[in-house]
């Protein structure tokens, strides 16, 4: 069965929750073990059905935003999902409460009591019209950055499409596409502030409903974070400032050097190399055929993965009109099928994509059987397996990029250590933003570009005021939709870097580590699942130096001048 023949059916919500309400009742004091742990087993696998209908509606809005049909259903779930979160909060109440609670813990794990815990905190009923408004403003500010119809080189494009003019050979293609963009949003600027306004507002009023000094704990609490908070968070962000930031400013020097430019702009940081940046010699199905040799040959396990993605149309990666920006991953429960959706635009991000995004689809096909609790991990985990994938790809990367290999991985691992300030940057910022969440959006603007200048201090925007003034972030979607997740990347680039390390040792012992990672899934803890693969803690101090040294003297030892 295609993707395509996967059958969406709006659920009925009302019959819905009165299967919910009766499999709640029957964790109580008169029920025994054997009848609470199937009451546990139906819950979830009604759990699973509903978020199939959401995950599929979703998806094909994704695909096509102008879909009247799926953005009605899109709208639907955005309502009805807090009003269902109610009775969540009802199951892990009654979990927590069962006199079975050690035997039950026995058979499904401890870490989904400890997550149950944590996840009461984060609801109550009297917040549901709060999170639907909250819902209602992602789902708007993704709207908005979709519509994007920029006219450039003669036709219109979306913000995907112009990525490869930010990449040009020619310097003034690089600038006016800039300022194109740049334009875009500066016209949306107003409805971009107010969208974000609303967010902050809103959320730090959840989070006061629920008995939070500010927005900051439930945030990290939504996501699941129990082994580190915000302290640990900005420790970390200490040592990419102190370990990270200076070799950064090198590369970036280098790169001047390399493209023979002496005053670097903003528009000149995605131009790497004079020849011009590495590409993909080949269309997106050229590509598509080179990942399926490459995982035929690196695993039995990554064969099967890739082959069955290919068999059931699981692939979503031309950009066109009205198709949202960005890239994911998700997981279709009942068809227990990974999605990978993209938009590729003929740069080497579409590599990226195939193994990025395919390490997340692979590390979910590898946990599929597990309860849907156990499935993904938190997500600075889940990253850890996408990041993984990009350098475990390494030996074969070459059938894609041809003569443009040598010069792709330069730029690939330059491009993730270059990545940790911005990541941090973007972590920095919102924690500003819900510590002060009465500030303007000028002020939330003059903030962004204070702390760019720590963590990114050769960013020279030149004539582009609007991204003077600090409105970069107006592009990361992160920021509006997924609060605090965007560490998680940089926490999982140094794990990355970690099994880029090992696999230059021993690429099998690498890849065998990795597919027992992937096989436990969201089983453990982020810590808990570092230890499993005895990996370096992140927040410990002194690992991020440790982890980059090898990783500075590979690059020390390129001559990127000839590439």
């Amino acid at each position: 069965m295609t993707f395509n023949d996967f059958k969406y059916e709006r659920p009925d919500v009302d019959a819905l929750k009165k299967r919910l309400e009766t499999l709640i009742n029957r964790l109580g004091d008169e029920t025994s073990f054997e009848q609470e742990k199937d009451a546990i087993n139906q819950l979830l696998k009604e759990k699973d059905h509903y978020e199939t209908m959401d995950t599929l509606a979703s998806i094909r809005n994704s695909v096509n935003t102008k879909d009247a049909f799926y953005e009605a259903e899109k709208a639907f779930f955005d309502n009805v999902n807090p009003e269902l979160q109610a009775y969540d909060h009802k199951f892990k109440k009654a979990l927590l409460e069962s006199k079975h609670i050690d035997k039950l813990k026995a058979v499904f794990g401890d870490l989904m009591f400890d997550q149950a815990e944590r996840e009461l905190k984060t609801f109550d009923e009297s917040i549901i019209p709060l999170l639907q408004e909250e819902n209602s403003l992602s789902t708007q500010y993704q709207k908005l950055l979709a519509s994007a119809e920029i006219e450039f080189e003669g036709e219109i494009r979306n913000l995907s499409q112009m990525s490869p003019f930010l990449q040009h050979k020619d310097r003034t293609i690089r600038h006016d596409a800039q300022l194109a963009v740049s334009s875009f949003l500066e016209q949306n600027e107003t409805e971009i502030d107010a969208i974000y306004d609303k967010m902050v507002s809103l959320r730090h009023k959840i989070a006061k409903a629920l008995g939070y000094d500010n927005f900051i704990q439930l945030g990290y609490d939504r996501l699941g974070r129990l082994d580190y908070g915000p302290k640990d968070v900005e420790t970390y962000r200490k040592q990419i400032l102190e370990d990270v930031v200076p070799l950064v400013a090198e590369l970036t020097k280098r790169q001047a050097d390399r493209i023979g430019i002496e005053e670097l702009k903003s528009w000149d940081l995605g131009f790497k190399f004079k020849s011009g940046n590495p590409t993909p010699k080949g269309d997106r199905a050229w590509q598509v055929a080179q990942a399926k040799d490459m995982y035929n040959q690196m695993s039995d396990e990554t064969s099967e993965f890739f082959n069955f993605m290919l068999d059931n149309e699981l692939l979503e990666l031309d950009s066109k009109p009205g198709k949202a920006g960005g890239g994911y991953c998700t997981f279709i429960s009942d068809y227990k099928a990974p999605y990978i959706f993209a938009n590729f635009n003929g740069t080497s991000h579409d590599v990226d994509v195939l193994t990025h995004e395919a390490g997340h689809a692979f590390q979910i096909f590898q946990s599929r059987d597990l309860i849907s609790p156990y499935r993904w991990p938190t997500f600075e985990a889940a990253e850890i397996h996408s990041m993984s994938m990009e350098f475990l790809a390494w030996p074969w990367i070459d059938k894609f990029f041809v003569d443009d290999t040598e010069k792709y991985k330069f730029q690939h691992l330059a491009g993730a250590v270059s990545f940790l300030p911005y990541g941090a940057l973007v972590d920095h910022f919102q924690h500003e933003v819900y510590t002060n969440p009465e500030m303007t959006p000028d002020e939330r603007k003059d903030t962004w570009r204070k702390l760019e200048k720590q963590y990114l201090s050769y960013k020279d925007y030149g004539d582009d005021d609007f991204l003077e003034k600090g409105t970069y972030w107006f592009r990361q979607g992160h920021i509006f939709g997924m609060p605090f997740y965007y560490i998680d990347y940089t926490l999982a680039q140094v794990l990355a870097f970690q099994y880029f390390n090992l696999s230059r040792d021993n690429h099998d012992n690498a890849f065998k580590n990795y597919l027992a990672l992937c096989q436990l899934g969201g089983s453990k803890s982020f810590v808990e699942l570092i230890h499993s693969a005895n990996l370096k803690n992140p927040f410990k101090e002194g690992t991020i130096k440790k982890v980059i040294k090898p990783i500075k003297n590979y690059l020390n030892g390129i001559d990127d001048t000839k590439l």
